[in-house]
Order: C-alpha cells, then structure tokens, then sequence
C-alpha cells in the first residue's frame, strides 16, 4: 500500500496513464509545429499565385446554382524530343554529295518495324543544306537537301537497358543504309554503346522515385465537395475522371491518385514523379502546400504510408533526400525534368 492508499498495482496504472497523456501531448505539439512551418510554404504560394493572372481559364469559379458545369481539360505542352548523345546511341552518316530526304526515306522504309511499342525509341535527323531552311539539323522531309544524316537509338528506359541483339540489329541496319548511299560512316563500338547503357540504366532505378502526400480526412468526404475543392485549387480533372493534375507551365507537375467518381473519399493521396519535373518548380513544396491547404478545408491531416500523422522530422528528411536526388541526375547529365529525363523515365 502506498501512502495514498492505492495498491501497488493502482499507482502503476495511474503513473502509466499519466505518461501516456503526457505522449500524447508531445506528438501533438510537434505536429501542430510541422503544420506551422508547412503553412508559410502554403502562404508563400498563394501569395505568388495571385500575384499572377490565371491561366486555368472558366469554370473554376464556383459553379451557379442549377448550372450544369462541363470538366474542362488542359491543353498539355507536348514535349519534342531530338537526338541526345547523353541517352542514344548515335551513328553519323556523311555524303560526299547532299542527297535528297525522298532518296534516304525509301532506302528507310524497311526501317518501320523497329517502331514497335516493346522497342527501343529510335530518331533519325539530317542536315538540311537548302538555303531556304530555317533549321539545319532537323526531321527530313522529302523535298529537302542533306549532306549529312544522324541514326541514333535510345540506350535505356523504364524498361530497362537496350539489348545486345537490338543494338546490334541497329548498328547493321546503319551500316547497310550507309553502303547503300555511298556515305561514309561514324559509329561507337557496340561494347562501349551497352556500357553505357547499363551505367544508365543503373542510376535511373536509383533516381526513379516517386513521392506520395497522403491527406487523411476525419470523415469520408463527398465525391462533389472534394471535386469542387480540387478545382479551385487549381486541379485539372483528367480525361478518365478519375484523377487530377496539378499544372506548371502548361505541363503537370503533380498528380492525384486514381479516385473512385461520385463515392466519398476517406483519403487522398498527391504524386510526384521526382525525375520528371524540373527541380526549380519546387514541386514537393507546392505539393505539399497543397495538400495541407486541402487537409484544412476538408477536414483532414497528412499521414505517411503506415496512416502516422506526416511530422516537421520526416519532412526535413524528404527535402533532404530530395536535394541529393536532384544532384545525382545533375551530375549525370540529365537534370530532373529535361527532355533527355522525360525519355530516360518513360
């Protein structure tokens, strides 16, 4: 007995009660401190955002009573690709005399099957020597003249390296239509070419991450309420409607995951495709923003994977994973969000 006249079994209880309280305090005075700091990011970007004039166009503003709202779509700013000696394998065919882009096409034509989704992407450009050509080095088109011809095929992607037996049938394919054009013919060992393609291969599984804001809402939220919210924050509904995406530039940046239409959401999650988005769009801290501000309104908090409220530590920890993943594709020589990047991860 002790000496306020509780068994020995009691005060345990009580002071094990009292720690737990105390716990319980504790998480939530550090998470109450991470939504602080997250909040100036939130802040930071509404500020920037109505500094700027919108670019999303009608049909954000809440919708008028009885009005039917049509989902608009963004129009996306498609990428254009060219040869990269970063991620191909060029090989340079010179002729000793400019050809027609009609000769090299037809001698091309056989060429067509190496266009097969479970391919390796390949390019073919020429130089254009026609006075009237606004580019010089560009796609070929019939009517034009060129002195020299670039074959290049790219070395790795999501899908992994490129073969032996496809580089080489490649490399075969360029050397054939370089004996049929009489052009002479500059090209990197076959060796060198799947070395290289492993070293790429190798720190695209290393960079290809993709991080994930889970907003976990007190009660499931309505399907309508969630969509009106999403819109004006900015979010686009996409085409399947069943996700949104969040724009930049005329380009996604982040994206939700898949939803369910017209049921209520217990939880959603925002997507971030680290690789392919620039690291000067500060994309994780506008994700993040968001998903704070949407926490708010709605009803919710940010969890990780495991459903534990996201705190200031982990946070810290992303961002600084971040940098060195930044670093390491920069040092590589294919900066998040370039359009060798955008290839490489995809």
């Amino acid at each position: 007995m002790t000496m306020l006249g509780l068994s020995d079994l009691q005060f345990a209880l009580a002071v094990i009660g009292l720690l737990i309280l105390i716990l319980v305090a504790i998480l939530n005075i550090k998470y109450a401190r991470a939504l602080r700091k997250a909040n100036a990011s939130v802040e930071y970007y509404a500020a920037e955002r109505s500094a700027r004039e919108p670019t999303f166009g009608a049909g954000f503003a809440d919708p008028i009573p009885g009005e039917q709202v049509e989902p608009l779509f963004k129009q996306v700013a498609l990428p254009v690709f060219t040869i990269d000696p970063r991620i191909d394998c060029v090989i340079t065919l010179r002729f000793s005399q400019p050809i027609m882009g009609s000769e090299i096409l037809k001698e091309m034509h056989s060429w067509e099957d190496l266009s097969a989704p479970s391919s390796a992407r390949w390019m073919c450009e020429g130089f254009n020597v026609d006075h009237d050509s606004s580019e010089a080095w560009g796609l070929l088109v019939p009517d034009s003249s060129y002195s020299e011809l670039q074959l290049a095929i790219q070395l790795a992607s999501r899908r992994g390296s490129i073969g032996v037996l496809e580089l080489s049938d490649f490399c075969s394919r360029a050397q054939a239509l370089a004996l049929t054009l009489g052009s002479q013919i500059d090209m990197p060992g076959v060796t060198t070419m799947l070395d290289k393609a492993k070293d790429l291969d190798f720190m695209a599984a290393e960079s290809d991450i993709q991080l994930s804001i889970n907003v976990l809402f007190d009660e499931a939220y309505p399907w309508a309420n969630l969509d009106n919210l999403m819109r004006q924050r900015g979010f686009i509904l996409s085409r399947s409607g069943r996700t949104y995406d969040y724009f930049s530039n005329r380009a996604p940046i982040f994206s939700s995951s898949d939803l369910n239409p017209g049921k209520p959401v217990q939880q959603l999650t925002l997507l971030l495709e680290l690789p392919l988005v620039s690291s000067e769009e500060r994309a994780f801290e506008r994700m993040l923003a968001e998903g704070l501000e949407i926490a708010q309104v709605a009803h919710g908090r940010l969890v990780d994977d495991n459903g534990i409220n996201l705190s200031e530590i982990s946070i810290q920890s992303i961002r600084k994973h971040l940098d060195g993943l930044y670093e390491n594709l920069e040092r590589n020589g294919v900066p998040a969000g370039s359009s060798a990047a955008s290839r490489l991860f995809s």
